[in-house]
């Protein structure tokens, strides 16, 4: 392993030297928690911790934003691209499909380095594709979770490999598609593989020396809160992976963790309770992983649901009280506002179509109707398996107090059938079909951040697969499975612009700043592309 290490960290070296490297630069944890300030870099997943993917740039307006044009375009090896790009120091870092990762230089998107990780070919990605979400910035590193459940240290200037640590075994079915969340000294990271009957948990390591610092498992072991919400020997193969990245709220030093389906997936009938704390949101004491609070938004999932969207934080008054709130907009259907200092429900209303339950109780638990579970001969349920949103971002713009949030309609026909745990197999019980999938559609929806009331909607040809980003110059950007990045009015929801990029979209965009102009980047198909005003 040492060898191979030295030899990937050689070829990365050796391409910085060809490609005129200018790569380099410090992104301390301080700057990260003040990225708001910073608006001409994008240094963290959702841009800035508190999860609002909301860019200050205000140069791209609904008054010239007709005139937006790519300024370069960057070629992946391979297509399914669903990375975040990074921006800092005048280089933008991506990862691609398989973990690979690049540097490029953002005013050109030339190479700068490449990191080929040394994945096997018989590793095992259950349930999902070889996709990589994104990487995580702290000072002079760039930290990205591979396919086959390692995570990587990479020197920002060269790409060279400065540790790398196996978070779990990719045999059972482990794996790594988020990108990382570095804060003060840590890199936290959590995995996928609930498809595969694995115990979930997130992890925290040194980001100095790849030393892992805690471990919090997702589902509860003898002894430990919430183990009674298990029979027998299910906890051991319970799922609740932590698949998407998770925000953070550096005043309280607690972070808010999406928590994944229960398995198997779609047979409820051999994991009888509430299954904790899969289908949660769980927040937890940054220093330590210790659980602070949990709130379940679908108690004994049998429809895939995870929890795993990003948190957004705000901080409003509610009922004449200032209190600092944890919003979402979950995949069972329903919008969540809760309090992030202690887990308290507050609100919950539907923003798409559900078929499931009758509404939510006071304290936010669904009333769920009477024969929605999975079936021999299939049940018909809204939202589908996929949600009505799933892992794509959305954005918050505190100005208008208005959350985008991208929306799957779709319905589906919910199996259930025998589960079977083999260890580095799939575990999941049943299946689906898509119900009338000719009536299926996406949709942006702009919600009022406190009441979950639709103030808009953008209607689209199919479910989306990317997410939104909203703007200081009053836009929205996303892209479609048809493969047009477009922007909306933020205030109406009126189309303003699009661009054909000739490959389906399935990434978060992004915005920075280049010698004064404000630019937009977002992976579609095998291309990143750049987007600036002539």
């Amino acid at each position: 392993m040492r060898g191979q290490r030295r030899h990937v960290a050689f070829l990365a070296l050796a391409w910085a030297c060809v490609a005129g490297s200018t790569a380099s630069g410090q992104v301390p944890a301080s700057r990260i928690a003040a990225a708001a300030r910073e608006p001409a870099s994008w240094l963290t997943y959702s841009g800035t911790y508190d999860g609002h993917r909301f860019s200050p740039l205000a140069g791209i307006t609904p008054d010239n934003v007709a005139r937006l044009r790519p300024v370069w375009v960057y070629q992946a090896q391979e297509a399914g691209l669903q990375a975040t790009p990074l921006v800092a120091d005048g280089v933008m870092y991506v990862s691609e499909t398989r973990s690979r990762v690049a540097a490029l230089d953002v005013r050109t998107g030339r190479t700068l380095w490449r990191y080929e990780p040394p994945i096997p070919k018989t590793v095992k990605i259950i349930g999902f594709g070889p996709t990589n979400r994104g990487v995580a910035l702290l000072d002079d590193r760039v930290y990205v979770g591979t396919l086959d459940a390692r995570l990587v240290a990479l020197d920002a200037a060269s790409g060279a490999v400065r540790w790398s640590v196996q978070v779990a075994d990719n045999a059972l079915g482990y794996a790594i598609t988020a990108a990382p969340l570095a804060i003060d000294g840590k890199v936290i990271i959590g995995v996928s593989g609930g498809e595969a009957g694995v115990r979930g948990f997130l992890d925290a390591y040194d980001a100095k020396t790849g030393a892992r610092l805690w471990r919090f498992h997702t589902i509860p072991g003898p002894g430990e809160p919430g183990h009674d919400t298990w029979t027998g020997d299910m906890w051991k193969t319970g799922g609740g992976t932590t698949w998407l990245t998770g925000s953070y709220d550096p005043g309280l030093n607690l972070l808010y963790w999406g928590i994944g389906n229960p398995g198997p997936d779609w047979n409820g009938d051999v994991r009888p309770g509430d299954n904790l704390y899969t289908g949660s949101m769980v927040a937890l004491d940054a220093s330590t992983g210790a659980l602070r609070w949990h709130f379940q938004f679908t108690p004994h999932d049998t429809h895939d649901w995870d929890a795993n969207q990003i948190p957004m934080l705000v901080d409003a008054d509610v009922a004449g009280r200032a209190r600092k709130l944890v919003v979402t907009a979950n995949r069972n259907g329903f919008y969540y506002v809760l309090d992030r200092t202690t887990g308290e429900f507050i609100k919950g209303m539907p923003y798409a179509k559900q078929t499931w339950a009758t509404g939510l109780d006071a304290k936010g638990r669904p009333q769920v109707i009477a024969g929605t579970e999975p079936s021999a001969t299939g049940t018909l349920v809204w939202p589908s398996l996929q949600g009505a949103t799933n892992w794509f971002s959305p954005a918050y713009d505190a100005t208008r107090r208005l959350v985008f949030v991208p929306v799957r309609e779709m319905g589906s026909y919910y199996f259930k059938a025998e589960a079977k745990y083999e260890p580095g197999k799939p575990f999941m019980g049943g299946g689906e079909v898509v119900a009338h999938p000719g009536e299926a559609y996406g949709a942006v929806r702009a919600l009022d951040v406190l009441t979950g009331e639709r103030r808009w909607e953008h209607r689209l040809l199919t479910p989306l697969w990317a997410g939104v980003m909203a703007t200081g110059g009053g836009l929205v950007f996303g892209s479609t499975n048809e493969g047009n990045v477009y922007a909306l009015d933020a205030a109406t929801g009126r189309a303003l612009w699009n661009f054909q990029t000739g490959g389906q979209c399935t990434a978060n965009p992004i915005a920075y700043e280049v010698e004064g102009r404000q630019h937009v980047a977002v992976a579609c198909g095998q291309a990143v592309f750049a987007f600036a005003l002539p």
